[in-house]
Formats: C-alpha cells, structure tokens, sequence
C-alpha cells in the first residue's frame, strides 16, 4: 500500500540532542564544561537511552524527564563535574532543542505532498511540546505521539501501536524515520517502511530485523515516500 503518514523519532532525528551541551560550552565560564561537553553529551544520550531500555525490562516505568536527569548525572559525575548550577543549566537547555537544519523544509514538503505527519518519541508530552514550540515546527505536525500513552519505552510493540490508533491505517501505510538503529529495526519488525538516519556513519545493529532504507540526513524523505 502507498504511504499514507510520515512518523518520526524526536531526539537524535528531529532535534540535535547535543544543542544543549554545546550551548553551555560556548557560554562565559564553562572552561572546565568545554574541555569535555563532547565526550559529556555522549555519555549522556548514551546512558538515557539505557535507562529507557533497562526500565522497559524490569517494568519499573517513569517519564522521559526522570531518566534524562539520571543520564545526565551519570556522564557528569564521570567527567568529575558533579556542579548543580551546570547540571539545572544543561536540563534548562534540553528544552530548547534546536532542529536539524533541514526539518522545516522536509516537513512542509510532506505536508505539501499530502501525508500526514507525526512524532513518537519516548518523550513525556511536556517535553516534546517544548521542543516542538522551540524548533517552530508545530504547523506541519498532524500528531505528536509519546510512550507516555502506553506506559513503556520504545522499542516496545504498544508504542508503535499509538500510529494506527491515531491515524487509522495499517503499518504498511507509515514511513517511520528513526536516527537509532534499534528503532528503526524493530519498526521494520513490526511492519512499518522504515528509513534509519545514520548521521554518524556508525555500524548496523545487531538485530533480528534492519531497517529498510538508509540515509545521513533528512532530506530525501518526501521522495522516498512517494517512491513506497
């Protein structure tokens, strides 16, 4: 069946989930930050994602907000900068997300193209407001779908459920865009058209499924919908 919706990953796909560490790096002061935020913002997205999966596991649940305080907290105090004040700026940041620079144009494209579009995310819905409003990117958004309607992280099958409740279609009929390998796999697992953003260049998962299609950025989306 053709393409009907357009559904994307949040972080790491639409926003930069490194914006706010670089930010506080570039500001007055953050010589000791600065030094390390690269290394920081890694292990920072690294261990939240963990918390998510590790949470999923033993079904002890809590909203995105929680587990991206304990990741960062995590990659702080292994970089021996256990400071509050650079902790509360970084979270204050993390709701300021800048887009990558080419979402706006890609998303009215599709808009104009006719498929509707949508977000889900492991996000709680304040946060991915938040960073909606921030990028300006709410007009061309059909839906804003997150984990948080269900009660369990991705890559559980009940988060990819929230697509046909909302709109009312078939996997086949949803181009799900994700820049985690393990998204975009068990998404294919679960029979959506798939497009993992490999911005990094970094090696396929391990997984029983690999998405279907792959690309470094976002631009080609809107004709690879039309082309399924």
């Amino acid at each position: 069946m053709p393409i009907t919706a357009c559904v994307f990953d949040a972080y790491g796909t639409l926003f930069d989930v490194a914006a706010a560490a670089r930010q506080a790096a570039a500001e007055p002061g953050r010589e000791a930050f600065a030094a390390k935020w690269r290394q920081i913002a890694e292990t920072w997205r690294l261990k939240q994602l963990q918390y998510t999966w590790l949470r999923a596991v033993v079904d002890a649940h809590t909203d995105f907000w929680t587990v991206t305080g304990d990741g960062l907290d995590f990659a702080l105090e292994e970089a021996g900068l256990t400071d509050p004040e650079l902790r509360e700026r970084l979270l204050s940041l993390y709701w300021e997300l800048s887009a990558y620079p080419e979402v706006p144009e890609m998303l009215g494209q599709l808009k104009a193209d006719g498929y509707r579009t949508a977000i889900l995310s492991n996000g709680s819905p304040d946060m991915l407001n938040g960073a909606v409003e921030s990028a300006d990117v709410a007009a061309l958004l059909d839906a804003v779908l997150s984990v948080e309607d269900v009660g369990v992280f991705k890559p559980h099958r009940r988060v990819y459920d929230l697509v046909g409740k909302r709109f009312d279609c078939a996997p086949d009929e949803v181009l799900f865009v994700s820049s985690n390998g393990w998204d975009a796999a068990a998404a294919s697992g679960y029979g959506f058209q798939t497009l993992w953003v490999n911005r990094g260049g970094v090696p396929m998962d391990r997984l029983p499924w690999t998405p279907a299609h792959i690309a470094s950025d976002l631009t080609g989306v809107p004709d690879l919908a039309g082309r399924l």
